[in-house]
């Protein structure tokens, strides 16, 4: 017998035993699939961004369909996705309030005096631990970009000041640009609000003057002014308590440094006030 057809044999032979021990290892090691958590994945997204705190849609799917993630978990889908993954689950369908992402800070190049020039990958994570970035002010947005590379939905870019500005109506609020800044720069809020306090700085009044002329100086006139109480100074920094403010934008127009803007076409919210 020649040396190719014992070559052909002995290849098929082991073809063979590949093929039956490809079969029993199929059987033995085939993991059953839930028809149901493949009908709410294919309603998912897709993204696999993680804002809805699993890893990934697989993930949250398999929550849904466990009874340990609710219908409307999904940021990134929106009323859309809560509503058809509320009907595969046979469940009223609920959504919350949209929200978008916000830029606490307004000190950008013109606005904040200049430290030093930071040297180094324009990582706003690596310039905040090791020279701080090139911004006097050590609270403000650093100006990388980091959390405009993290957004996948082209909802944020740079301006010329070197600060985020975001596009809301491509935010999906995933959470990606909260999660990589820093200097907690960016959060998320409800969609209607209007009116923001864009400063993160703790520094005294006469610290933040020297370094930032839009920086908050805690002079408490917008605390004064608030007709709800929305309004707190704590630490040398104004702070918003969205869950009370109802864009009277009456704060505005007494902040003697300019932090405090209003957003246009955001309406005059009505909230019902805890007693």
């Amino acid at each position: 017998m020649s040396t190719t057809v014992i070559s052909l044999i002995s290849m098929g032979a082991l073809g063979a035993v590949f093929a039956v021990g490809l079969a029993i290892a199929s059987k033995k090691f085939h993991v059953e699939v839930d028809p149901l958590v493949e009908s709410l994945e294919e309603a998912l997204p897709g993204i696999n961004c993680g804002a809805c705190g699993f890893a990934g849609c697989r993930a949250f799917a398999e929550g849904l369909a466990q009874g340990k993630a609710a219908p409307d978990g999904c940021p990134v889908g929106g009323v859309e996705t809560a509503k058809a993954v509320a009907e595969i689950l046979g469940v009223e369908a609920t959504a919350k309030q949209r929200r978008v992402a916000q830029v606490l800070c307004k000190g950008g190049e013109e606005q904040s005096a200049s430290r030093a020039e930071f040297v180094g990958p324009q990582d706003c994570r690596i310039a905040h631990l090791t020279q701080s970035g090139s911004k006097g002010c050590i609270y403000g947005c650093i100006g990388c970009g980091t959390c405009v590379e993290s957004c996948r939905f082209d909802a944020m870019a740079m301006n010329d000041n070197r600060l985020p500005v975001v596009y809301e109506d491509n935010c999906t609020a995933c959470g990606a640009c909260v999660r990589v800044c820093p200097r907690n720069i960016n959060v998320l809020v409800d969609e209607r609000q209007g009116v923001h306090i864009r400063c993160r700085s703790l520094a005294k009044a006469k610290q933040t003057r020297q370094v930032c002329s839009v920086g908050c100086i805690a002079c408490r006139r917008c605390e004064k002014e608030c007709p709800v109480d929305a309004i707190t100074v704590t630490d040398n920094l104004a702070r918003i308590d969205y869950d009370k403010c109802i864009n009277c934008r009456r704060c505005v127009k007494v902040c003697p440094m300019g932090t405090i803007d209003e957003q246009e076409g955001k309406p005059v919210i009505k909230k019902q006030r805890a007693s």
